[in-house]
């Protein structure tokens, strides 16, 4: 009989196995990567491009031509194939990040050869029709004009803004001027440009067969024409870090964003880095939680994050707080920072934060499907599978101080970035 008075035995993770995928090359020299998994007949398959802002030459175009991808081709409305897709039970989307541009399809194995039929013909001769594109930058413009009236959206707009600069490919924000300057003629050189074979990588999840791999070489490989690999560019702009007050009318909240440059996930220092984020603000116990919520009431919700591209990286606080309160609470982020930068971290806190770490990782490579996605962060961000293993050692044996090195080298006050955007009370 179970005896549910008493709990289950707690086993601590030592060790968690990287999904390694296997590696092939279509014929037209587009490296594949194959991570065979799961016993559904479910196939997942990423196509992504180096075709992101720091390719761009013109802003706002790669996310447009992006979107417009599914939007028609010369063979297909957008309506045929969004009805094709749902007669099959399949979803192909479109998403666009600060780097990459991609193609997700999602579908039944059974319904492989028919998806990468229209996969390929979206890689092929995308329509980029006039009146779709005039309904992208009237939609875009309304959600931009939404999007500005929220204070969270336009502190984080700003806080990036300041931290690249505002010609920097991660720092630039959108414009209705910008929105509406981008063309057609814009859009077909960024896909000609950018989507090709020699500008591409392509993973495979799920329950891959044989079929499945040669079905891509036939297709694939001939759909991806040859081209010249990507070369960014990326404006550098250098700014003193300074406090910008946003006062927006009407407005019974602040939204308060505190931060800084940093690095991409290649530097020596961000493992050590994502542990003390971590501490600081990256999960439901950190400091400026158990501080800023629990003890003073001040938020609802407040984090910490260290964001990382291709290319660079930044660091950044956010929460949302009551006018009256805004002050007082970037007093206490400081006071946190300043607590890690003199203060060892416990060996109960650091331990605490350690299985955390162990146990998300894990629930990371859990299943097929969400372990295609950790290895595409690999690939995307051009960094080793080892990494992955390097991260965990990192984790398992970081020290106090060392902790309290990396405080004072990157948590200091000076410079720190603040954006108070909302209705501001000093």
């Amino acid at each position: 009989m179970l005896d549910r008075t008493r709990p289950p035995h707690i086993s601590k993770i030592t060790k968690i196995d990287f999904p390694n995928p296997g590696q092939h090359t279509l014929p037209n020299g587009t490296p594949l990567w194959i991570l065979n998994a799961g016993v559904q007949d479910v196939i997942k398959l990423d196509i992504f491009f180096n075709a992101g802002r720091p390719y761009e030459n013109k802003k706002l175009v790669a996310r447009a031509t992006s979107k417009m991808l599914l939007e028609g081709t010369q063979t297909r409305s957008a309506q045929e194939i969004a009805e094709m897709l749902d007669f099959h039970g399949a979803t192909l989307a479109s998403p666009v990040d600060l780097d990459t541009s991609s193609l997700i399809l999602y579908c039944l194995g059974k319904h492989f050869e028919k998806m990468l039929e229209l996969v390929c013909d979206v890689l092929s001769s995308p329509s980029f029709k006039d009146e779709e594109l005039d309904f992208f930058k009237e939609n875009t413009i309304q959600k931009l004009k939404y999007n500005n009236s929220k204070c969270d959206v336009r502190a984080y707009r700003q806080i990036t803004e300041s931290i690249f600069g505002p010609h920097h490919p991660y720092g630039y924000n959108s414009s209705e001027e910008m929105i509406h300057a981008v063309t057609k003629e814009d859009l077909q050189d960024h896909f000609d440009r950018l989507y090709h074979g020699n500008n591409c990588r392509l993973m495979v999840s799920g329950n891959v067969t044989a079929e499945v791999i040669q079905l891509i070489d036939n297709k694939l490989g001939k759909a991806l024409t040859k081209g010249k690999e990507a070369a960014p560019i990326l404006v550098k702009e250098t700014q003193a870090p300074t406090r910008i007050d946003d006062y927006v009318e009407g407005s019974i909240q602040t939204s308060v964003r505190i931060g800084k440059h940093m690095f991409s996930r290649g530097h020596e220092d961000y493992e050590g880095m994502y542990v003390l984020n971590t501490i600081l603000g990256g999960y439901f116990g950190s400091r400026l939680m158990m501080n800023i919520r629990e003890e003073k009431g001040y938020t609802y919700n407040i984090f910490s994050s260290l964001d990382t591209m291709l290319y660079d990286g930044y660091f950044y606080v956010g929460t949302e707080v009551d006018n009256e309160y805004a002050d007082k609470t970037i007093q206490e982020i400081y006071s946190e920072m300043e607590r890690l930068k003199k203060d060892l971290v416990d060996d109960i806190e650091l331990e605490m934060v350690k299985n955390y770490l162990m146990g998300n990782l894990l629930t990371m490579v859990d299943g097929p499907m969400n372990s295609s996605e950790v290895v595409k962060s690999f690939l995307i961000n051009d960094i080793p599978f080892s990494s992955f293993n390097r991260l965990i050692y990192k984790i398992q044996t970081i020290k106090a101080e060392e902790l309290r090195t990396l405080a004072n080298k990157y948590l200091n006050k000076d410079s720190m970035w603040e954006v108070i955007s909302g209705g501001i009370k000093n």
